[in-house]
């Protein structure tokens, strides 16, 4: 039992470790794209959907608290609150398409992860704000949603079946999300 502890434990810091590289990678390359401020590519949200494919829900929703935490450290109070509620909100509608009696294709996980995400963050962004002005956002972030739900399904679609083999312990009978 405790040897089961401290693998998970293990994995989860890896797990982290890789979502913040990534998130500093993408850090890095959005200038590059030019993109509009606040609009990033999700890279280090596969990490979270791949937690949640292999992996238990709570250590998912622990790699998107750390995310959130780390944020708040590196970056601020207000993009730590908005990361958490972009996180949060992604999490929750990722675990109820798991939850669904039918097969889900990783192209629609991933895509709804990312609206849920650029959803959760324009309603903490109307907190923040203390009114609905955020939300003259919401077609743009929504449309780059779509775009980055895309990409983040390709690069799943790939990562995923090639590291299913880490994980001989997940049940994958219970997981309707075909990549």
């Amino acid at each position: 039992m405790q040897s089961q502890k401290v693998k998970m434990t293990a994995r989860l810091g890896m797990l982290f470790a890789l979502a913040m590289a990534l998130s500093f990678f993408e850090s890095v390359i959005t200038p590059l794209l030019g993109l509009m401020p606040a609009m990033k590519l999700g890279l280090s949200n596969i990490v979270v959907m791949y937690a949640l494919v292999f992996m238990r829900r709570r250590q998912a929703l622990a790699l998107v608290l750390l995310k959130a935490g780390f944020s708040f450290l590196v970056r601020g109070a207000t993009a730590g609150f908005l990361s958490a509620c972009g996180g949060v909100l992604s999490w929750a509608v990722l675990c109820l398409l798991l939850s669904l009696p039918f097969p889900v294709t990783g192209y629609i996980f991933s895509v709804c992860g990312a609206l849920a995400h650029n959803i959760g963050q324009l309603a903490g962004a109307c907190v923040v704000l203390s009114s609905a002005m955020a939300l003259g956002y919401a077609p743009i972030l929504l449309a780059v949603g779509l775009g980055v739900g895309s990409l983040t399904w390709w690069v799943a679609r790939g990562v995923f079946p090639a590291l299913e083999h880490l994980y001989p312990e997940a049940d994958r009978r219970t997981n309707r999300i075909i990549f």
